[in-house]
C-alpha cells in the first residue's frame, strides 16, 4: 500500500494534510520529522503561487486568478491535530488573523488525487522588497544565501 492510501486509511489518527515548502520540510531547520506527534509523509507535490525569501525562511503567497505563479515545490504529510497545533505556534498564527501568515485550505495534486491541504500563506503586506525564489524551491535557494541573515 503507498503512503497516500496509507494516510488516507488511518482512521482519524491523522485528521488533516499539510502542504509544507520551507523550513519545515525534511532536513530543514524545522524539520517536520523531528516534531511530535509523529507525522506520516505522503508524498511530494507543488502548489501554484510564488514563493519568497524573507531572509532566514520563505513565505508563499498562492496564486490568485491575475497573478503570474509558478509551481512551488513542497511535501505533503498527514498530520494529527496535535501537530496541526504545534504548526500553528511554529508559524505564528494568531486567533483574530493578522499575523504574518494565515492558514489557508487548498487543493493539492498527488499521485492523480486532489487531496484538501492546509497550506501557511504568507501575509502579503510582509513581502514588500522581498526576492522571489524563481524556482519556487526553498531547498535550492543557494543564490539567496546573502539574504539568510535578514
Amino acid at each position: 500500500m503507498d503512503a497516500l492510501a496509507l494516510a488516507l486509511k488511518d482512521g482519524g489518527l491523522r485528521e488533516r494534510f499539510v502542504f509544507i515548502y520551507g523550513t519545515l520540510r525534511r532536513g530543514e531547520r524545522n524539520d517536520i520529522t523531528q516534531l511530535k506527534p509523529e507525522p506520516c509523509y505522503v508524498g511530494h507535490a507543488a502548489l501554484a503561487g510564488t514563493l519568497y525569501h524573507l531572509g532566514a525562511y520563505p513565505g508563499l503567497l498562492l496564486a490568485g486568478a491575475n497573478s503570474a505563479a509558478t509551481d512551488v515545490v513542497g511535501e505533503v504529510y498527514a498530520i494529527a491535530p496535535a501537530l496541526e497545533a504545534r504548526l500553528d505556534e511554529i508559524e505564528g498564527i494568531l486567533p483574530q488573523g493578522g499575523g504574518e501568515y494565515a492558514k489557508r485550505e487548498c487543493l493539492v495534486e498527488l499521485a492523480g488525487q486532489l487531496i484538501a491541504c492546509l497550506v501557511y500563506e504568507i501575509n502579503p503586506e510582509r513581502l514588500h522588497g522581498r526576492p522571489v525564489i524563481a524556482d519556487g524551491d526553498w531547498v535550492r535557494r543557494s543564490k539567496f544565501s546573502q539574504y539568510e541573515n535578514l
